[in-house]
């Protein structure tokens, strides 16, 4: 017992000492994007978020993605939209991990329910991360582009997946990592980040949850369809905006970082940032993909996890 203390102690100390070094009060923000090897020393290296305003103003989106020319365009076209009765796709409810009914239906339907025009029970959101930009609404790619250049030159990689985003206001991603370098950018409307570094992973609560999709039936109820043939997913159960304090006290000890990225404005959120995201209503962002490196600071990352997970909760 007296070494597992000894480890929460250190563990502790790490956490502080990374926030004093490296973390600021608030995200910096850019005039505009760096040269290459400017912004891998001073941002992607050193795993540090940041806000890049004038990064995207040549493209033709800014000013031709209305609700009315997206109709015209990919009005016809067949999409998958997340479909959950509280705006939680990929979250934890109850004691399952539940993931959304993906619906397909046209893009001028799912336009009628953001803009209200129909009424259909649950919330609804275009957020499949399968690189759908290119996938699904190919023929906007050309109001984009198919990557960040100065990205692109700066990791010697082109994107993974470049992923579209609309939906409803009370659409919310709850707070997980991802193991990507994230260009996100937002075209209309505003996004809401909580951050928080890999460095508090000691502080935010992982437990194993048997995975489930919602369903819908005839009537418009939702319910949960376990999928008892998979594993179970481990994923944070602490709801950040809210969180349960008697349940996880340590995370009281976290002060997040918020931002509110507006239309124009280009998010560099790094490789294994901890995020919760909210969303005005019918917000339109693009985000970008790159492969994080599994290097020296992805083993420091992983050795931080095991630790946590051998102690437990702090």
């Amino acid at each position: 017992m007296a070494e597992v203390e000894s480890v929460r102690r250190c563990l502790r100390v790490f956490s502080l000492e990374a926030r004093e070094l490296s973390i600021t009060e608030s995200l910096p923000y850019l005039n505009g994007p760096q040269n290459p090897l400017q912004f891998y020393r001073e941002w992607i290296c050193p795993n540090r978020p940041c806000i890049i305003r004038n990064a995207f103003n040549h493209w033709p989106a800014l000013e031709k993605w209305t609700f009315s020319y997206l109709r015209q365009v990919v009005g016809s076209r067949e999409v998958s939209v997340a479909v959950t009765p509280n705006g939680y796709a990929d979250a934890v409810y109850g004691d399952r991990f539940v993931m959304p009914e993906e619906r397909q239906m046209t893009f001028s339907s799912f336009l009628d329910i953001v803009e209200k025009k129909v009424t259909r029970p649950g919330v609804f959101y275009v957020q499949k991360q399968c690189s759908n930009l290119t996938e699904e609404f190919s023929q906007l790619i050309d109001d984009v582009e198919p990557d960040i250049p100065w990205m692109t030159e700066a990791l010697g990689k082109k994107p993974d997946a470049v992923n579209f985003w609309l939906g409803e206001s009370a659409a919310v991603t709850s707070m997980h990592k991802d193991h990507y370098e994230n260009l996100y950018c937002v075209i209309s409307g505003e996004k809401h980040f909580l951050l928080h570094p890999p460095s508090d992973r000691p502080f935010i609560p992982y437990e194993l949850y048997t995975p489930a999709t919602y369903s819908v039936s005839e009537d418009g109820s939702f319910q949960v369809v376990d999928d008892q043939a998979a594993e179970q997913v481990p994923w944070i159960p602490l709801d950040p905006l809210k969180p349960d304090l008697q349940r996880y006290p340590s995370y009281a000890q976290l002060k997040p970082l918020r931002c509110t990225l507006k239309a124009g404005e280009m998010l560099y959120l790094p490789s294994l940032w901890f995020h919760h995201v909210q969303q005005s209503h019918g917000c339109i962002a693009v985000n970008y993909w790159y492969d994080m490196d599994f290097d020296i600071k992805y083993s420091y990352f992983q050795l931080l996890e095991s630790l946590s997970k051998a102690v437990g909760h702090l």
